[in-house]
């Protein structure tokens, strides 16, 4: 059975296979002849970067794991420059850190093809947030391509490639959770020669500082372009392929990328035919003149579209500008939080209409609360043999409950539940150390303040940041804490991968997808820095952590404890594959005595009560045989039951 990753690189024009939007997407830019690819990774855009890792080298394709996403948006950005077709890739919250650059560097425009993909997380299924891409994307006066399926996706690639090189300007291409992860038969396309040879492509970078060098006096002259620009682009979007009318009646519907196809859903539900439908594949601009042909006739208009009322708004003012005097709905019937859905399709379009659903939804919601009622709950958890697991005990022995504890974005923010309950605040990637600081100095205030709070008065904090992000967003915190003379302890939580999305590597595994990086280690990075304390402990001698971590609390000043231990999950799977067990712990009944320290301090999901015997067990298909158990038991109840690799 082919890989998922050879059949985007298949050379068999008009051959459908299965794939995910994400991968058809890698299948579209390398159709649209990529040069350059550069990203950091966040789901629910995961799988673009690590498809395209997979297939780069085979393609010609240079391909980095970028420290942050805007790093990434402006490698990708310089290499248009450089005439080479290029794109980035990123979650919503990711164009926040890339935003500096797409606010400043749009006027400046594109040469060769540049496509900014960002997936977005409606319901926040994976995201501190669900903010709307459209917004940005007319915030900045760059047009928004939406697909409504994996075919879609791969598609709009190519068209956003030669619409970007046609206007010079940017393109983003926004996805969400269900279109990114979506599979669906794809049709595959032409490969140019160069990817099919795998020739690397380089461009040439042709000096224009009135253009390239931000200073007042070039830029000012930028934004006057970039409206005219905008609606030359409105113009040409008219004739996307990519929107079209259909259906007849008095009554019309405006659907957006995917609420398309839970529009249709819908209407098939409620057996509705008399309608006219405009899909729409670009939110942002929406072409004026598609509209003009779409409310022709028309009494009433809903637009129905996910979270923020990106199309209606400019549709509204399209109307008012040339005087259509029917009544146009959209959020006063669709909500404005949370993915669209085919129930919310079919509520919308039943309220419009004045028609009752199909069935009885509330009543659903009646049995749905009961039936939730009986079914246990099932809060995620770290890994069993999750070195996170023992840093998080190691810290909380360490400086006790007392201590006041930020975190990051990471797998490690699970130790905000029972039993570490070891996360006080997340914010966002890089905050864990800016919040610490910021509460040591509203909390002790800084050394040379007369009323600085010492000794027991001395509020413990202590923060936890993982190693990708402690390169993503975490350098700047850290000198500013260093320079500021805050008082407080940082743990990295080192597992030598970036676990949470998908195992990619970043600059403290030497990693990268194009051959051997140079691995920058954390602790080098705290000591050049001036930190005032640095170590590196194994988290799984639970012991010695424990210590390490008492002694970076009587510092005055920036300790920095790397906590290194390579992910529990990533290293099972490297076991499985090289046919080696690992260790197996066992309880021993006779020494057990029921004390709960293990479940109720410790947690590892590998360990449960067992009610009749009064006594903790191990589930043998659960156990990762990292040892903390027997560690953290004070009877020695834990016992290994048989030898292997950790």
């Amino acid at each position: 059975m082919a890989k998922v990753t050879d059949m985007v690189l298949w050379d068999k024009p008009g051959e459908k296979v299965l794939l995910l939007g994400n991968q058809a997407i890698v299948r579209g830019a390398l159709e649209g002849n990529i040069a350059v690819f550069a990203a950091y990774p966040g789901t629910p855009s995961s799988e673009v970067t690590d498809t395209m890792a997979a297939v780069a080298e085979r393609a010609g394709v240079y391909m980095e794991y970028s420290t942050n996403e805007k790093v990434a948006f402006e490698t990708a950005l310089s290499a248009s420059w450089a005439g080479l077709r290029a794109m980035t890739a990123m979650k919503h919250v990711g164009l926040n850190v890339a935003a500096d650059t797409l606010l400043s560097a749009v006027g400046m425009g594109a040469e060769g093809g540049f496509v900014i993909m960002v997936a977005d997380d409606p319901s926040q299924w994976s995201s501190q947030n669900e903010q709307d891409t459209r917004v940005y994307g007319k915030f900045a006066l760059v047009p928004v391509l939406e697909p409504i399926s994996p075919h879609e996706a791969k598609e709009m690639v190519k068209y956003a490639f030669e619409l970007s090189e046609k206007f010079k300007h940017f393109v983003i291409l926004r996805t969400t959770t269900r279109s990114s992860h979506a599979r669906g038969d794809v049709e595959l396309g032409e490969l140019p020669e160069e990817i099919k040879q795998a020739k690397r492509k380089f461009g040439e970078f042709k000096k224009n500082p009135k253009r390239f060098v931000s200073i007042p006096a070039h830029s000012r002259l930028f934004h006057p372009q970039i409206l005219e620009k905008i609606e030359r682009i409105r113009e040409e979007l008219a004739e996307c392929p990519f929107n079209w009318i259909e259906g007849d009646g008095k009554v019309g519907i405006i659907a957006p990328g995917l609420s398309y196809a839970y529009v249709k859903e819908a209407l098939a539900w409620l057996g509705i035919e008399e309608v006219k439908v405009l899909k729409l594949g670009t939110p942002f601009p929406v072409p004026y003149r598609l509209l003009e042909k779409f409310f022709d006739g028309l009494e009433k208009v809903l637009i129905i579209e996910e979270l923020e009322p990106v199309v209606e708004e400019q549709v509204k003012v399209w109307a008012f500008e040339n005087d259509v005097r029917i009544p146009i709905h959209g959020k006063d019937l669709v909500p404005r939080i949370y993915e669209m859905t085919t129930r919310r399709a079919v509520e919308a379009i039943a309220k419009f209409l004045g028609l009752e659903t199909p069935v009885n939804f509330e009543e659903l919601d009646e049995k749905y609360k009961k039936v939730q009622a009986m079914v246990p709950p099932r809060p995620p958890s770290l890994c069993p043999a999750c070195p996170h697991r023992n840093t998080f005990y190691a810290i909380k022995k360490a400086a006790t409950a007392r201590a006041i504890f930020p975190s990051d974005i990471g797998c490690y923010t699970l130790g905000v539940l029972p039993p570490l309950n070891a996360v006080d605040t997340t914010v966002d990637m890089g905050a864990s150390i800016g919040v610490a600081h910021g509460l040591d100095v509203a909390l002790n205030g800084v050394p040379g303040e007369e009323q600085r709070r010492t000794g027991k008065e001395k509020k413990v904090i202590v923060a936890t940041i993982g190693d990708s992000t402690f390169f993503h967003t975490g350098l700047p915190a850290l000198a500013n804490a260093i320079y500021n003379r805050s008082n407080i302890l940082i743990v990295v939580t080192d597992n030598l991968v970036t676990a949470m999305t998908g195992d990619q590597p970043n600059p403290g595994t030497g990693e990268t997808p194009h051959g051997p990086g140079k691995r920058i280690k954390i602790e080098e990075v705290a000591k050049a820095m001036g930190a005032d304390f640095v170590a590196v402990v194994d988290p799984y001698d639970i012991k010695a952590t424990i210590e390490t971590m008492k002694k970076a609390l009587q510092v005055e000043g920036v300790s920095v404890v790397v906590s290194r231990r390579v992910c529990a999950l990533h290293r099972i799977g490297e076991l499985r594959r090289a046919r080696t067990q690992w260790p197996l712990y066992q309880v021993n009944e006779e020494k057990c005595t029921g004390c709960k320290i293990c479940i109720n301090a410790y947690g590892c999901p590998a360990i449960y009560w067992d009610a009749e015997s009064g006594k903790a067990k191990i589930d043998e298909l659960m156990c990762w045989g990292c040892g903390g158990c027997a560690q953290v038991c004070p009877f020695d109840a834990f016992e290994k039951v048989r030898e292997g690799e950790i």
